[in-house]
């Protein structure tokens, strides 16, 4: 099996590259299951070479790196040796001329003087990466998964009249720390005409016998690895038109999964959701269908209309069909599947059919 370092130097020799300078943390963490590099600064980056590799980190770095990477030599950056001159020596060790990175980390300034260093570069053959998991990731998703379906039977016995939208999103976070994880995103909860906000900024609203739809997306992340699911919920009886409403967007994710095979262009998915709303008189979703899922919450493929993935087996996505009406309310399913080539498996395991609180 072919492991994650070696995937990146088959994608180098693809794309005839002589190196690549990886830069994202979630990258850095695929390559070499470290994770302790801040997402807000710039502390560390790899340089991978045909039959080399290194991590280029500060001495705050250097202990932790030689006892927990060690496949990668480390090159310590300091005043007297900086990351410019730790890659002009690089460049001239390996004879680098072209080299790939990732377009959408890097700034402006970096990209610049990448240009300046080197004769060639490329940003787009490292973008399909991490997008093929491998059983040891789709494991770890599915425990992450796991966590996510406990959460929401917690936290659905704590949705009782005159809560706000912020304890039941402190109670999700509470919850999946508690269990000795970490929340994948800050989690979404929306009352009544609040679940018509796609992605609603939690708030202090209080829930009332008038809202009806409670709608929870959440995540958990689970050594490394993220879960993403929501649900609609009904706080009482629901109207009519509530009902054809949730009964449509799951009909619509069933639709879109039963699609799913080897080879299965990303945008068709994305298409028979979104055809089947709005065939159903709502207006069309406005957002993607679906996303990969991995290390980072949103990755690839891109279940969207303009997708040009085509997805294969190994690939693990979400599936999240909604339909949202202004001043009323909204609904959103939302679970995620790995295609295999038996064809897709739901990671996720809660109910989803209409729940009534």
């Amino acid at each position: 099996m072919i492991d994650s370092l070696g995937r990146l130097k088959q994608i180098l020799k693809k794309n005839k590259l002589d190196a690549a300078l990886i830069s994202s943390i979630s990258n850095i963490t695929y390559l070499t299951n470290f994770s302790g590099f801040s997402k807000e600064e710039r502390e560390a980056y790899l340089f991978v070479a045909k039959n080399s590799q290194y991590i280029l980190t500060d001495r705050r770095y250097s202990e932790a790196v030689k006892r927990l990477i060690t496949a990668f030599e480390l090159i310590e950056i300091s005043s007297k040796n900086s990351v410019k001159e730790i890659l002009e020596k690089l460049k001239s060790k390996h004879k680098i001329k072209k080299i790939g990175f990732e377009g959408h980390n890097i700034t402006f300034l970096e990209h610049k003087k990448l240009l300046q260093r080197f004769d060639d570069s490329n940003h787009r053959s490292l973008e399909s990466l991490r997008i093929i998991k491998s059983s040891n990731e789709i494991s770890k998703i599915k425990k992450a998964c796991e966590l996510g379906d406990k959460t929401l039977d917690y936290i659905l016995k704590k949705i009782k009249l005159g809560v706000t939208e912020k304890q039941i999103a402190f109670e999700i976070e509470f919850f999946i720390k508690k269990q000795g994880a970490d929340i994948a995103f800050s989690p979404i909860v929306a009352f009544g005409k609040n679940s018509a906000f796609p992605h609603h900024q939690t708030t202090d609203q209080r829930l009332t016998t008038k809202d009806k739809f409670v709608l929870l997306d959440f995540g958990v992340k689970l050594n490394n690895y993220c879960s993403d699911m929501t649900r609609t919920v009904f706080f009482g009886q629901p109207t009519s038109e509530q009902k054809k409403m949730y009964e449509t967007v799951l009909e619509a994710q069933k639709l879109a999964i039963e699609q799913l095979n080897n080879e299965t262009i990303a945008s068709q998915i994305d298409k028979v959701a979104r055809d089947y709303i709005t065939s159903k008189g709502y207006k069309i979703i406005p957002h993607n269908v679906g996303h990969g899922i991995g290390i980072d919450v949103h990755e690839a493929p891109r279940l969207s209309p303009k997708s040009k993935n085509t997805l294969k087996s190994g690939m693990v996505f979400t599936i999240e069909p909604g339909t949202y009406i202004p001043n009323f309310g909204g609904v959103r399913t939302e679970d995620v599947v790995v295609l295999e080539k038996s064809g897709p498996r739901l990671l996720t395991g809660s109910p989803r059919k209409l729940t009534i609180l």
